[in-house]
């Protein structure tokens, strides 16, 4: 029996100490990886330590000792939570907007003019309120969007959907499929309107191929802007809420 059936399962993390600090650090082990690599996820805050399959947890161990520094100042880099609550600022399609709560009945409202998004319940439901309102906004948006580009191209997808994803904002399935997230709404208009034209155009080309971004290009006049937005900017729109 090979040595690697008779290993104990891993844990699914292991806890250092840098500086006065306890980091946390998830463990990933991949037949395909080549060596030990540390990652922070810019989306979560979570730091994953990825090991090949002969790795033992005490090498793993040591190398997230030694690199104890370089995981510390990569987590003080990110920027910081905002939760959905009163008195939190929040972008709304690109325009900072403050939580505001009042007693009573309603659904949320956002006053362009005093920049307000007012949240009408009880205080514990703040935060759910505010995230429904979100990606009812970004549903709105998204479907505007997608109806646009269907009238540009001649094609409609087969459906649309809304998620929370950490990796992709977009993407469009063999079937014509499309999701989203829900967090573009927190971004400027140009980014949503984008990535809609991104994956609408691939229902014409399921690719990246010069013929898909010649595509990209034709339809939409703001390709470069919402790219160079999203490099700069993205990753920030994962610490709402």
């Amino acid at each position: 029996m090979s040595r690697a059936l008779l290993r104990r399962p891993d844990p699914d993390h292991i806890e250092i100490d840098h500086g006065g600090q306890s980091f946390r650090i998830a463990l990933l082990r991949r037949p395909t990886a080549r060596r030990l690599t540390l990652r922070v996820s810019a989306a979560t805050g979570a730091v994953i330590l990825t090991l090949p399959t002969r790795s033992s947890l005490a090498s793993a161990r040591t190398f997230a000792e030694t690199h104890g520094g370089w995981i510390a100042t990569r987590l003080a880099r990110l920027p910081a939570r905002v939760p959905f609550e009163p008195g939190a600022i929040v972008p709304l399609r690109g325009v900072p907007y403050v939580i505001a709560h009042r007693d009573g009945r309603g659904t949320p409202v956002a006053d362009p003019v005093s920049a307000t998004l007012l949240v009408m319940g009880e205080a514990p439901h703040v935060a759910r309120r505010v995230r429904d309102f979100l990606q009812r906004e970004a549903r709105r948006d998204l479907s505007l969007a997608v109806a646009t580009y269907a009238a540009r191209l001649g094609r409609r997808p087969a459906r649309l959907t809304l998620r929370d994803t950490r990796s992709r904002w977009g993407s469009c399935t063999a079937r014509g499929e499309l999701n989203f997230s829900w967090r573009l709404i927190l971004a400027p208009p140009v980014v949503l309107d984008y990535l809609v034209a991104h994956e609408m155009a691939h229902l014409r080309e399921m690719n990246h191929s010069p013929r898909f971004w010649a595509l990209a290009h034709e339809i939409c006049p703001h390709v470069e802007e919402a790219e160079a937005w999203l490099k700069r900017h993205g990753s920030e729109l994962h610490r709402y809420g």
